[in-house]
């Protein structure tokens, strides 16, 4: 029943939030062709419900400057004036409102990160895409880029656990405060986030080199 209520609730609010915005979004759009040109839009393959692939599309926020080798340059180089402006009101998340409407996303859930990002979780923190991804999800509402992906990986989970309309409402509405706040935009010293890598290999090496101690002296016993 929940599941059915929160796709009819994502329906309306996407559509009517794409009906109302409307104008915001062309002057949005109009500003960037102006900054940087085409393409007004930046579109990324991203996980969805149990790892699934899809489109998202969002405003674009950075340039696409690269050094003297062709490699794109690092975020915080790229991001321009207008980006900053656009993230830090959160306009440059407005197109995911079609995604929604697709149904490859939902108004409330984790946020769907990079697809190279699948192999590198835990079993614990793959558990986020036991849900369609949202626009905003408890880990945004309770820190955003600010905290650690650990951090975030375990707010995730801890919605999917315990998911209801009452969570999602209390969740928009946060997001609203949030939003005004402009809080949790970015990490220290990064222009977003830094790219999640995973458990260190060498604490991996770690664990298995100290359990393979274990082992040996359990049989000198």
């Amino acid at each position: 029943m929940y599941t059915v209520i929160k796709r009819c609730i994502d329906i309306v609010g996407a559509g009517l939030g794409l009906i109302v915005l409307s104008p915001v979004l062309a002057v949005v759009a109009v500003a960037i062709w102006w900054d940087m040109g085409r393409s007004v839009m930046f579109r990324q393959m991203r996980p969805g419900l149990n790892g699934q692939p899809f489109n998202m599309y969002k405003f674009r926020t950075m340039s696409n400057k690269r050094d003297s080798q062709g490699n794109l340059l690092p975020d915080k180089q790229r991001l321009t004036p207008l980006g900053k402006i656009l993230r830090k009101t959160s306009l440059d998340e407005f197109p995911e409102l079609f995604n929604v409407l697709k149904g490859d996303m939902s108004l409330v859930g984790p946020r769907p990160l990079l697809m190279q990002y699948l192999e590198r979780y835990t079993l614990e923190q793959a558990r986020r895409h036991e849900v369609k991804p949202g626009i905003t999800g408890w880990a945004q509402v309770n820190g955003r880029n600010a905290i650690s992906w650990e951090e975030k990986f375990a707010l995730d989970v801890w919605y999917v656990e315990n998911c209801s309309l009452w969570l999602d409402i209390k969740i928009l509405t946060m997001t609203i405060g949030k939003v005004f706040r402009r809080e949790g935009i970015s990490a220290q010293g990064e222009a977003t986030m830094p790219e999640f890598m995973g458990i260190c290999r060498q604490e991996v090496y770690n664990e298995v080199h100290q359990g393979a101690l274990q082992v040996a002296a359990v049989k000198d016993k």
